[in-house]
């Protein structure tokens, strides 16, 4: 049998001397380096979006992928403080209340204090209690995960996939809760924020009636289209947005689960992205709140 022909003429890619390809590759580096940092590569996707090769889109979510890299649990997490918690051993109507309040279709459960985590509760299964009152709750609780808040974010995103798991709680060097995350967090670094089915009434003007009577939003809405909505009298000379507004109210942008007041209104925050408040839950100020404030102040 003949040898292959790339072998016999010497011109095949397997023929070429390894100092002469070690050579080319040199010279090709020295014509047009590439990137050697991760700051030069997100330039260079950058570039690359620029000259129309890659869509917008896809240069964000690149990025997001480069940056995840160096997130940990911690840098995403919903802090302890502002974890929404269901207690063991509170009446039906109570719990019921919470995941109508806050909902989320998951929550941490505790027995005896917020730091004692002893599951997960689906929202869906609180229903089963309604149906057979009988049932004890412990029974509908999932296992929970833990986390250290040094845990890297694209290591946590494999585990949830691999383990079908959507939320694990964090904890800290000293075995202490410290917050929570969701593969929600995790894939919004990525893909920006992950809309829900409400999302095209609320881009109509931002704002949108949640089931407990509260307001959802929008942190780029107009500060004249809150004030139209609640019949507030918020100043609109200075700043354009409500977020805007609230972050200079508090000299900085507010993280999330923080709430500020402003005109009669306590401003929450419900999402940030991209060092900027996406979403707000809006509800009256109590009178009695607004008397202790004055009394104190």
């Amino acid at each position: 049998m003949s040898e292959p022909a790339s072998n016999r003429s010497g011109r095949g890619p397997a023929a070429v001397p390894a100092e002469r390809r070690s050579l080319f590759v040199r010279l090709i580096e020295f014509i047009s380096p590439g990137p050697d940092s991760k700051a030069e590569l997100i330039k260079t996707l950058a570039d690359a979006e620029l000259r129309e090769l890659i869509e917008p889109e896809s240069r964000l979510m690149l990025e997001g992928v480069l940056r995840m890299a160096d997130m940990t649990a911690g840098d995403v997490m919903v802090p302890a403080t502002r974890m929404d918690l269901l207690d063991i051993e509170a009446a039906y109507d109570s719990l019921l209340g919470v995941v109508i309040e806050t909902a989320h279709s998951r929550f941490p459960v505790f027995e005896g204090k917020r730091e004692n985590v002893i599951g997960i509760l689906m929202a869906k299964d609180l229903l089963k209690l309604q149906r057979a009152p009988e049932l004890n709750l412990r029974t509908l609780l999932r296992p929970a995960v833990f986390v250290p808040e040094s845990k890297r974010l694209n290591e946590l995103l494999r585990d949830f996939r691999s383990n079908r798991n959507h939320l694990a709680i964090v904890i800290d060097e000293f075995g202490n809760t410290a917050g929570l995350i969701t593969i929600e967090d995790v894939l919004e670094e990525i893909v920006g924020e992950i809309e829900d089915e409400f999302d095209e009434q609320e881009q109509e003007n931002g704002i949108y009636t949640l089931a407990d009577g509260s307001q959802r939003v929008a942190g780029d809405v107009a500060i004249a289209a809150v004030n139209e909505a609640f019949t507030t009298t918020l100043p609109e000379e200075d700043f354009e947005t409500i977020g805007g507004l609230v972050a200079h109210e508090g000299g900085r942008v507010p993280r999330r689960g923080e709430s500020t007041v402003l005109g009669g209104l306590v401003f929450t925050v419900m999402i940030t992205r991209g060092g900027a408040v996406r979403w707000f839950r809006v509800t009256r100020e109590l009178p009695d709140a607004g008397a202790e404030a004055s009394d104190g102040g």
